[in-house]
């Protein structure tokens, strides 16, 4: 019998088990609690932050077996009933206890238990924090979200001074921005507006309008404007603060101080800041009065979490948007495939912005064969003489290496030794450390498992003490060219720079300060920069992704070399482009000659039609490591066989985006044979991986309900994972 005294609640917990945990509340504790509260509550022998969802009489448990909950954290915000429906279809997409994705969204200093020592709630002095945000202090109680405050109808009459956000304080928009402003004004409610924007075309302008004028329509309005990394935020945040001066603006991503991001998610949960911008934990933040996303760089990886829940920000952002009955806006000078075929069959609305903000002519491409020429320092003659010549000239000049370190490779030519990770199925990088006070010390970094060792002093296997390095990194490509232009000012960016805190900035702060002759670096360079006075682009090793055996491989190879090639000429001046291939003829430098994105993604998604690729399929990949690989490639053999007698379960062939077929065909689910990862071993575990596709989302995900509970029940020294809608196979 259900105790007369006690009630029971239902708890989210960051575990990977279960949907919820039944815990008892007392009378008193009953009485002031609902769904959206926080609480403390014991967890074997630990204690853990929990949210409830919800408070009932009964439990299916022993009630002697249902432990009482520690704490309630009386001044935390009370989260909405929406953000938890939200999640709830987030943890349903893919396949994850709701506690999996609700608790991990979090800031870290407000999911740890509060310690028995503390002073004064963590909340408490968050929100002092948080009143010291600039404009903050001028959101009072009533504002939605607010502690005690109710919510206030959309179209409310805005307050004074909203004018400083009206658009005609900003930088004028031409006819091409203006015309892509009024079809994302004219939307009534959710729609999707993909804004093709060729680099300099003036993207970030377009937005910033339609957030003003967003924001001006209503006095608690919320805008999410969203960016692919965590270097692109500093820039933004710094132009968002300058064009939005009177308005709070919350930032939220992972490299900020524990204190700082737990009051920056306060304010956004609060209603006290009407502007987030962040990386794409923004997306799961609760935002009270949301009334506009952009994802800016729509195209970009870094969207897709890698760790935990694997979800896609850029496609929860359209299914926020789709919720919450808003318009989004997906920015990109190369859409994803994916956003380009909706496109094409009406579900997003194409805004195209074809042409530089600035008049000019397009960087010239040049297509250099390394082979047979003069190479110095990885450099063909003629790239040497277009970096001279910019340099000559008074003008910058970036050289792009997507790898990062010294060199790729240790060797041993005596024996034929390489620096192998004893961890992964990988090397180990060789990386040169600056010493204070002395020559640099060199190391060799595994990039995917973090081991480091010192140099040996001599080869493992034979002795030799002339180890080689094969190949070279942004370090060693920066030595040769300081060797080469010894009087330029030279700088490189890249992770290893980046990861000392303001060093990234620094760098490019230099840059447009004109303190920057020669650039030098990785991805970090290419996205996002208005270099004035870059004329010359050089891309020295261009053809990594052109024969990989990943099928998306030519989809982000153009992507991310349009995006460096764009940063030359954005004034205007006579720019171009130089791109060392052994590879010249290839279709994709064509299409990148013509800087014509439109022909190189018709031409990929056919090849994807003819070989049944996504967009034109929906995956899944389930992912097992264990100490052997024997052990792995058995487990998934096993959960094939169980999966067998459900390919069948699903939906018509019509029920997904994309899917081929006429409407009420079969739509059965394809199961691979289990393989090894491409890196099979990775930290000391091996990895094996089981794909399974089918041409209708609504099949797909039918076939995983049916059968992730019968691979549960599977034995095994294995730790597995779905992950769904992959992007790496």
């Amino acid at each position: 019998m259900s105790s007369v005294r006690d009630s029971f609640i239902q708890v989210l917990l960051d575990v990977p088990i279960g949907e919820r945990f039944d815990y008892r509340a007392t009378p008193e504790q009953a009485a002031d609690l609902a769904p959206g509260d926080w609480v403390v509550v014991p967890w074997a022998q630990t204690r853990k932050v929990g949210l409830v969802v919800a408070l009932t009489t009964t439990t299916d448990l022993a009630e002697d077996r249902v432990r009482g909950i520690l704490a309630v954290l009386d001044d935390a915000p009370r989260l909405p009933a929406d953000w938890f429906g939200f999640l709830g279809f987030v943890a349903s997409y893919y396949h994850r206890p709701l506690g999996e994705v609700a608790l991990p969204a979090l800031p870290k200093l407000l999911r740890s238990p509060p310690g028995a020592k503390a002073r004064g709630s963590v909340f408490s002095r968050l929100r002092r924090r948080v009143l010291a945000l600039p404009g903050a202090g001028d959101a009072a109680p009533g504002t939605p979200g607010a502690p005690g405050g109710a919510a206030r109808e959309p179209g409310s009459p805005t307050s004074a001074g909203s004018d400083a956000h009206l658009p005609g304080r900003s930088p004028e928009l031409n006819a091409a921005q203006r015309g892509a402003l009024a079809q994302i004004l004219a939307s009534p409610g959710f729609e999707v507006h993909l804004l093709h924007g060729v680099t300099g075309s003036g993207k970030t302008e377009v937005y910033l309008h339609w957030l003003a004028t967003v924001l001006a329509r209503d006095a608690f309005t919320q805008v999410l404007l969203m960016v692919p990394e965590i270097g692109l935020t500093p820039q933004l945040t710094g132009l968002l603060r300058a064009r939005f001066a009177d308005q709070t603006i919350a930032v939220l991503h992972s490299d900020l101080p524990d204190a700082e991001r737990a009051a920056h998610w306060l304010a956004a949960v609060e209603g006290r800041a009407r502007l987030i911008v962040g990386t794409r934990l923004a997306v799961l933040t609760p935002m009270p009065a949301l009334a506009a996303i952009v994802v800016d760089e729509e195209h970009d990886g870094s969207y897709k979490q890698q760790e935990g829940v694997r979800y896609s920000a850029r496609d929860m952002a359209v299914a926020l948007a789709s919720r919450r009955g808003i318009p989004v806006v997906l920015g990109s000078a190369t859409p994803s495939l994916e956003s380009w075929l909706a496109a094409q069959r009406g579900r997003y609305r194409l805004a195209p912005l074809a042409d530089r903000v600035h008049a000019g002519a397009w960087p010239v491409l040049r297509r250099i064969d390394p082979k047979r020429k003069a190479m110095v320092h990885g450099l063909a003659p003629e790239t040497r003489q277009a970096i001279e010549l910019a340099l000559s000239k008074g003008e910058q000049a970036l050289v792009f290496m997507n790898r990062r370190g010294f060199a790729p490779v240790l060797t041993c030519e005596a024996c034929g030794w390489l620096s192998a990770c004893e961890n992964c199925s990988t090397f180990r990088v060789l990386h040169r450390q600056a010493a204070t006070g002395g020559p640099a010390r060199y190391t060799l970094l595994c990039h995917h498992c973090g081991a480091q060792e010192r140099v040996p002093r001599a080869c493992p296997t034979c002795g030799n003490i002339d180890l080689t390095p094969l190949g070279r990194g942004t370090q060693r490509l920066e030595d040769g060219l300081r060797e080469l232009f010894p009087g330029a000012r030279i700088a490189r960016l890249d992770r290893d720079v980046a990861r000392h805190r303001g060093a990234a900035r620094e760098v490019i702060d230099a840059a447009h300060r004109g303190e920057v002759d020669l650039l030098v670096g990785t991805q970090m360079l290419a996205k996002g920069h208005d270099f004035r006075n870059l004329s010359c682009v050089v891309v020295v090793d261009a053809d990594s992704g052109l024969y990989s055996g990943d099928f998306r491989a030519p989809e982000r190879l153009f992507a991310v070399l349009m995006q460096v090639a764009g940063r030359a000429g954005r004034a205007g001046a006579a720019s171009e482009v130089v791109v060392q291939t052994r590879f010249p003829l290839h279709p994709l430098f064509d299409a990148l000659a013509r800087y014509d994105f439109a022909s190189f993604a018709n031409a990929q998604l056919a090849e994807r039609r003819a070989s049944a690729l996504p967009p034109f399929v929906f995956q899944a990949l389930l992912r097992v490591e264990a100490n052997k690989l024997e052990t792995a490639l058995d487990f998934l053999g096993r959960a094939r066989a169980a999966g067998e007698p459900l390919c069948a379960v699903g939906a018509p062939s019509g029920g997904g985006p994309g899917a081929p077929g006429a409407p009420g065909a079969p739509a059965p689910v394809t199961l691979f044979d289990p393989v090894p990862m491409p890196m099979a071993r990775l930290a000391g575990k091996e990895r094996a991986q089981l794909l399974l596709e089918s041409a209708s989302r609504k099949a797909l995900h039918a076939f995983l309900d049916a059968w992730l509970p019968r691979i549960a029940e599977l034995k095994g020294a294995v730790r597995w994972q779905i992950e769904v809608d992959p992007i790496e196979i």
